[in-house]
């Protein structure tokens, strides 16, 4: 596809890559090298004994010292590890009291909420609890103060977003995969960003409106960690190192979501990281375990459970119901398509027609969910109240609303199934509006009120036909069937579906059980829910809201575009020549141009590549340079090394190499002395041995190189001769105007999924006419 064909849309997404920054992690891992190098030789100095092997202070200084530098990795995981425990159990706390002062309040205790209100009560009958008092007995004025109270909420959230904070709306989680990638978002993991959103999150569930707090707490448990971390020299000064321990957050914020450190872990993995060590798996763990094990002292819901809809089956299940889970899975995968493709839409309505409009949008939503919403018995409590009733046996307090009585079983199927019409609907609206909103929760929801019903029906066979077909196999003196189980695979199908994980999936269900009876039926149903997603060439939504967003981020599957790179570099390059130019020269070329950086040639005539240097740094020189010394626009600028430029200080031959590590007071040192001459000399800050490509390589070799090397520029050159540059902006708009002449999914090869729903109608349509025409050639006949 040619960029004639593309709409105005498609190109300003396509021009909006021109706007961001990327890292360069060949040049961090450089400038890594040369601190780490400088650091081992001034520790060397100092970690000798005296002269006759005695110890002395200094000694004992270098070895305390080597003990904190290996420790203090490990001591910045686990305190963000704790502090990320602390948040998510105020949050759940401050959560659940704020759902239920909507419906009443405690005369015990004001700050009380129903749970604890009525502790003495069991089996959630709250009905006979005299401490609790609903706003009113009449259901009209209740239905009202409950929509009320879900304005105000989301008013108030909105508010405070729009005003303090625009990157606290939304997951975060699409955001967090680039930054994680070498995306630059300055302020995405600040302060304010944390602060308001750890603030708003409780008010925006307690809202009632269909989006979930665990995208939103992976985010808030990235800001922890960026904050945290920020605060030691180690990790603020490089830019790997620092995700290293962002990566590590995000594992412990699905954690403590989901009370399942070793399902963060591999959420993070399969999820969040596309170049994952074993390092940082090994610190990632351990900072989800610091996460779970604090949020498990916190014990915010006094069950002994991390989360509300912790569960524990001791049933078993039987391979006749592999039928009724593939029907799941089947669900799973349309759910996963339906939603991502709606929502999509629906944020290409948002920023069309809402984008300044954000507020009134989230109070309106708010307000409509809270009042269709209050008719549903499933529908008016919390999402994870909601997932914590569905997921339960009927035999020990199961029974909410009479959803376990025989009797009343049509009625509640039916509410189950209205209860996943009306959500799903609402979730595919409400996801991306401008307050913090995740899709996990909702989504589990929805997969846990249809599997319920699936369940309930397929019991209600049973009971119909207890010795006949399938059900034989049923021991009589045992219950057959759990619906309990069909909500819990169910929510497990659903939450794949939308987000295209499995393991992830399965192991997270595994620990918020603790049952392995029930790994193989989770694993059935998530392969089936991929085999459907797949089919339909379905992309996970944060994989979508990437792309919706046009973030400049590399997918993780290999197309062949069979091209080469020179049909994507760009040819037109502004160049600096290694001797022979002068600041004015060099100030003008700045002042003209806006580009990140300046491939270096041996003369304007011979385009013989001799090195690359960017921005920053050639405007850090000047600066500087114009601060210590006298220099004027006919200074020559220099950017080759020569024989006079031996020894200069913080320059040894121990740190071979692009000097673009060099501390601030070393640089200064060495600006200083290179502009007491004629000469101001930018060879330390050059790369003499940039990434280089050939011409005719194929741009998947290219797209490999900044997946796994992740180099902000890669120079193409022609038997030395500089022909060309490509950055990872230039393969996005490619692939934006290209598409892969691999194979296409189903979906594309049948014109998507509108192109079905509007053959199937006009099929439909010509068939009736068909047969219309035919009935009144009969009836003349």
């Amino acid at each position: 596809m040619s960029s004639m064909n593309l709409d105005d849309e498609e190109l300003e997404d396509i021009r909006r890559y021109e706007d961001f920054t990327t890292i360069d992690w060949i040049q961090d891992s450089i400038l890594e090298r040369n601190r780490r190098i400088r650091h081992a030789n001034k520790v060397y100095a100092v970690s000798h004994r005296g002269p006759h092997g005695e110890i002395t202070l200094r000694w004992l200084w270098s070895q305390f010292r080597k003990v904190v530098d290996a420790g203090q990795t490990w001591f910045v995981v686990s305190l963000v590890g704790v502090c990320i425990g602390l948040n998510a159990g105020l949050i759940s706390i401050v959560t659940e009291w704020l759902s239920d002062i909507k419906m009443g309040y405690c005369s015990d205790g004001w700050w009380l909420n129903q749970q604890f209100c009525c502790w003495e009560i069991e089996n959630d009958e709250t009905d006979v609890c005299a401490s609790w008092h609903p706003w009113s007995d009449v259901t009209v004025a209740r239905w009202f103060i409950y929509v009320i109270f879900a304005g105000i909420f989301s008013f108030v959230a909105g508010h405070l977003v729009r005003s303090l904070a625009k990157y606290a709306a939304g997951s975060g989680i699409s955001e967090i995969k680039c930054i994680l990638a070498g995306f630059v978002m300055n302020g995405f993991l600040g302060f304010a960003t944390f602060a308001i959103k750890s603030i708003t999150l409780p008010l925006v569930i307690a809202s009632g409106l269909s989006v979930g707090k665990e995208g939103p707490s992976v985010h808030v448990a990235c800001c922890i960690g960026f904050l945290v971390s920020s605060f030691f020299e180690k990790f603020n000064k490089s830019q790997g190192k620092m995700r290293e321990i962002v990566t590590a957050a995000s594992a412990a914020g699905v954690a403590v979501a989901f009370g399942s450190p070793i399902g963060g872990v591999l959420f993070s993995i399969e999820e969040m990281s596309h170049n994952f060590s074993i390092k940082t798996m090994w610190r990632s763990f351990f900072c989800a375990l610091m996460a779970t094990v604090t949020l498990s002292v916190m014990n915010p819901f006094r069950t002994g459970k991390l989360v509300m809809f912790q569960v524990t089956y001791d049933r078993d299940w039987h391979f006749f119901e592999i039928i009724f889970f593939v029907v799941l899975g089947i669900f799973g995968g349309l759910y996963g398509a339906f939603v991502v493709k709606f929502n999509l839409q629906a944020a290409a309505f948002r920023r069309k027609y809402l984008s300044k409009h954000g507020l009134a949008e989230a109070v309106t939503l708010a307000i409509i969910t809270a009042m269709i919403g209050y008719s549903n018995r499933f529908l008016r409590i919390d999402m994870t109240e909601s997932m914590s009733i569905l997921f339960r046996e009927c035999d020990g307090g199961g029974d909410y609303d009479n959803l376990c009585q025989t009797s009343v079983q049509w009625p509640m199927v039916n509410s189950l199934f209205l209860a996943t019409v009306i959500r799903t609907g609402f979730v595919v609206v409400s996801y991306g509006c401008k307050v913090p909103a995740g899709i996990f929760v909702p989504s589990m929801a929805i997969g846990a009120t249809f599997g319920r019903m699936i369940g309930i029906m397929v019991k209600a066979m049973y009971t119909a036909y207890p010795h006949s077909g399938i059900f034989a196999f049923c021991d009589p003196n045992m219950p057959c069937i759990t619906p309990g189980t069909y909500a819990f695979l169910g929510a497990a199908a659903a939450l794949s579906g939308v987000m295209r994980i499995t393991v992830t999936v399965v192991v997270i269900m595994f620990e918020l059980t603790g049952a392995l009876t029930y790994i193989l039926p989770t694993m059935i149903v998530l392969l089936v829910t991929k085999a459907v997603g797949d089919f339909l060439g379905t992309n996970g939504i944060a994989d979508e809201m990437i792309r919706f967003n046009g973030y400049p981020f590399l997918e993780k599957e290999d197309h062949a575009f069979n091209v080469s790179v020179s049909n994507v570099m760009k040819k037109g390059l502004h160049t600096l020549s290694a001797s022979g130019m002068h600041v004015r020269d060099l100030e003008q070329q700045l002042a003209s141009t806006q580009v990140k950086g300046f491939p270096i040639v041996l003369s304007n005539s011979s385009r013989t590549l001799q090195g690359y240097i960017g921005r920053i740094e050639l405007c850090y020189v000047l600066d500087h340079a114009r601060e210590l010394g006298d220099i004027s626009p006919d200074t020559i600028c220099s950017f080759m090394r020569d024989m006079t430029d031996q020894g200069v200080p913080g320059l040894s031959d121990s740190v071979p190499g692009p000097a673009i590590g060099i501390e601030e007071d070393v640089a200064e040192e060495i600006i200083g002395t290179t502009v007491s001459s004629d000469v101001l000399k930018f060879w330390p800050w050059v790369n003499q041995t940039p990434l280089t490509v050939s011409p005719q390589l194929p741009l998947e070799i290219v797209m490999q190189l900044f997946k796994r090397m992740g180099p902000r520029v890669i120079l193409v050159e022609d038997h030395g001769t500089l022909v060309g540059l490509v950055t990872v902006k230039d393969v996005l708009k490619f692939t934006a105007m290209e598409k892969p002449d691999g194979d296409a999914s189903w979906d594309e090869l049948r014109g998507g999924l509108d192109g079905l729903l509007e053959e199937t109608y006009t099929w439909t349509i010509r068939a009736m006419d068909t047969v219309a025409s035919r009935f009144r050639n009969l009836v003349r006949r």
